[in-house]
């Protein structure tokens, strides 16, 4: 593959920047208080149902649900419109054990300690260590990228702006669909990620931020008791 420093910039195309014009609201949701609580009490139900997992199925997964998951994150709010995100899906089991071996390789040296006491023991309720086998397993692996900057129609770079938020939100989006589709998902960040980036044939204007492992859980699937435990709600909310 072609080292993605030697590759020339490259992001996703703008429109051309025109004036600002309002359009009517093109769709409205709304809805009595009855029927808001209701709506709320069912999402609050189904997010309730997801876990992040590390025993992951080999059972194949649709083309066309990872794109509608994808194209449901593409939806997320984002500095300007800019849109600063790229994802790449990957499913050859070829490129999948590529990426395994190097994020192992980054594992190891992260848990033989360059990660510190500190962090290792914050990590030793999870029960995770350098060995990554559901990277293979799972049936895509999708490396999401953000992008510092992006081209308009003319081809003239543009900064995009609250990078780290927009493509933040969009994950948050992308994780949802896929739970909403049935299927399982782990955040996975191997320290430092830029290997990524030539093995998904990326430019270097875009960064890694992590690698979203998606499957359906195996039969034998498990979690950690800790990951259970979800801060109360008086711990993450007030009113003012």
């Amino acid at each position: 593959m072609t080292q993605a420093k030697d590759r020339k910039f490259s992001a996703s195309i703008l429109p051309q920047a025109e004036e600002y014009e309002a359009l009517p609201l093109p769709h409205r949701r709304d809805f009595s208080d009855v029927e808001a609580l209701e709506k709320s009490e069912e999402f609050l139900g189904l997010m309730q149902q997801r876990h992040s997992i590390r025993d992951f199925s080999d059972q194949p997964v649709a083309r066309q649900v990872i794109e509608n998951c994808v194209r449901a994150a593409g939806l997320a709010p984002s500095g300007a419109n800019h849109q600063p995100w790229y994802f790449a899906v990957v499913e050859s089991a070829e490129a999948k054990r590529k990426i395994r071996l190097a994020a192992e390789e980054e594992e190891r040296s992260f848990y033989q300690g360059r990660a510190g006491d500190e962090w290792l023991s914050a990590l030793e309720p999870i029960g995770t260590n350098d060995q990554k086998p559901f990277l293979e397993t799972a049936p895509y692996l999708i490396v999401i990228f953000a992008q510092r900057n992006s081209i308009d129609a003319k081809g003239n770079k543009r900064k995009n702006y609250y990078v780290g938020e927009s493509v933040g939100i969009a994950t948050g989006f992308l994780i949802t669909a896929l739970h909403n589709a049935g299927l399982s998902t782990l955040t996975h960040t191997p320290n430092p990620m830029r290997f990524l980036n030539e093995l998904c044939e990326r430019p270097g204007n875009e960064k890694p931020e992590m690698i979203l492992v998606v499957g359906h859980a195996a039969k034998e699937a498990t979690v950690p008791k800790h990951a259970k435990w979800k801060k109360p709600l008086k711990d993450i909310m007030r009113f003012i």
